[in-house]
């Protein structure tokens, strides 16, 4: 087998994995990383950029939160079912996170909020050509790949870790495979596991989060992200976490739907489970609510239901409850709708009455009756006796053609998996750090509780970017204590 010799090994090459490549070698350690695929970035590649706190761009514009005041946001909204001591850490850390990426060439627009009432802390990157949107933060990791290349990290592409290498209670390195099968071992005195969760392994989501992707699921699925770090971790001793999907909501196949229908389904209007009944303010811009509470209906799915008078306004006029998935306009909506339909895109529904959309889309005729007569009355008098929606957003619902998109919980990826402190030392059974092992971003992202904190957004990108960083200056504070 052959051997190869590191200080620090990094098993890969996602933004967390990068992130920690680039900051061990700037320490002057010499920097291994494996990486299963034939590129770097991983599932941040579809991101849009990091959360910064107090970082030097929110200070120059005088945003708020503050440090203190994201610290006590983070874990009041999620009731304290977090490390607040990681929390705190990853907070503070942040906006130097911010000036670090900006130090390796990275370019972001002005912070950003996600929906009115959370905070500016994302910080969208800048793309090489065009504007900032989704897949904008894959010119930054092209960046930090480039700059790994440069500070001399040996980065193996194509080359997946299988298991760790234990000497006593230490981790002494890693067992990777070769493109061509053949084995090899690094050597490492540190060992930092970033490999981005388990998003791709359909058998590990229905597992450990109960949901049955493909079905009543329809996340994002990024090739080789099967939870092999969690797998190498445990078998190494390390402690689990409880294992979640970070939820939004959306369609089925967006990618055959189309993107521009992205800015339509996030519009303030009527949403239906199969009872044909509202079940939220339509007009919550937090996409994780919503996706919490699409889960908790029948088959965990719903519609969004507009009529052919909204669908008309909407070509001229959009409401941005989300201030960051907009265009200008969907004036081409007829268009979209009937290339929808041409393609026989399945979750989509075009109706002549309400009661042929019940049968289309196997909503109880009657409850959907009753809903919409209630409903109308409610845009009609202008006020929601039931769920509150602003009276600028109720629009009634009774013009022919009917239409309805099927929507389900969507989203991002999983989260959590390896126990890490704050200093990103793996834990084990008995709560003490395993000596070498380290873990960062998805694999160890348990922090939210049971939902994302769309608060503070960026979270989990700019978790694993400054876990990454965290990881690499504590395993070398480690390696240095070796002697």
């Amino acid at each position: 087998m052959v051997q190869i010799e590191a200080d620090v090994a990094i098993v890969a090459a996602g933004a967390s994995g990068l992130a920690a490549s680039v900051a061990a070698a700037q320490l002057g350690l010499k920097v291994v990383t494996l990486e299963k695929s034939s590129t770097t970035g991983g599932a941040a590649n579809m991101g849009m950029g990091p959360l910064g706190i107090e970082s030097r761009l929110t200070r120059a514009k005088q945003f708020q939160p503050t440090q203190d005041q994201a610290f006590e946001v983070f874990m009041n909204y999620v009731h304290w079912q977090a490390d607040g001591r990681l929390v705190r850490e990853h907070l503070n850390k942040s906006g130097e996170t911010i000036s670090w990426l900006e130090s390796l060439g990275v370019v972001f627009s002005e912070p950003a909020s996600y929906f009115p009432g959370s905070f500016p802390t994302w910080h969208i990157v800048q793309p090489e050509s065009g504007h900032p949107g989704p897949t904008a933060a894959a010119t930054m990791l092209r960046i930090m790949t480039q700059r790994a290349k440069e500070l001399g990290v040996k980065l193996m592409l194509q080359t997946p870790a299988t298991r760790l290498v234990k000497d006593g209670n230490r981790i002494t390195g890693v067992i990777a495979e070769t493109q061509s099968g053949d084995e090899i071992q690094v050597n490492a005195k540190a060992v930092i596991v970033a490999t981005g969760g388990f998003g791709d392994n359909p058998k590990m989501i229905k597992k450990h989060t109960g949901f049955d992707w493909g079905r009543d699921l329809h996340t994002f699925r990024i090739p080789g992200l099967e939870g092999d770090g969690m797998r190498m971790a445990w078998e190494a001793g390390a402690m689990s976490t409880p294992m979640r999907m970070e939820l939004s909501f959306g369609v089925a196949d967006p990618m055959a739907l189309g993107l521009e229908w992205l800015p339509l389904f996030h519009q303030p209007h009527l949403m239906l489970n199969l009872q044909g009944e509202r079940f939220i303010n339509e007009a919550e811009g937090n996409d994780s609510f919503k996706g919490n509470a699409i889960a908790l209906q029948k088959d965990r799915v719903c519609f969004f239901v507009f009529d052919e008078t909204i669908k008309n306004e909407m070509k001229s006029y959009l409401d941005f409850i989300n201030l960051v998935i907009q265009t200008p306009n969907v004036a081409n909506i007829d268009e979209m709708i009937q290339k929808a339909v041409d393609s026989k895109y399945p979750h989509l529904f075009v109706a002549n009455s309400a009661e042929d959309l019940a049968a289309q889309t196997g909503m109880d005729p009657v409850g959907l009756g009753t809903q919409l007569a209630e409903y109308n009355g409610f845009c009609e008098h202008g006020y929601d006796e039931v769920f509150i929606k602003p009276q600028r957003y109720l629009r009634p619902v009774k013009q022919a053609p009917y239409y309805a998109l099927q929507l389900y919980p969507a989203g991002y990826g999983s989260l959590g998996g390896i126990k890490i402190n704050y200093k990103t030392e793996v834990l084990d059974k008995e709560w003490s750090p395993i000596p070498g092992l380290y873990a960062s971003g998805t694999d160890a992202c348990n922090i939210y509780g049971d939902t994302y904190v769309f608060q503070l957004p960026g979270n989990t990108m700019g978790f694993a970017i400054t876990t990454g960083r965290m990881a690499a200056e504590h395993a070398a504070a480690y390696i240095k204590s070796l002697g």
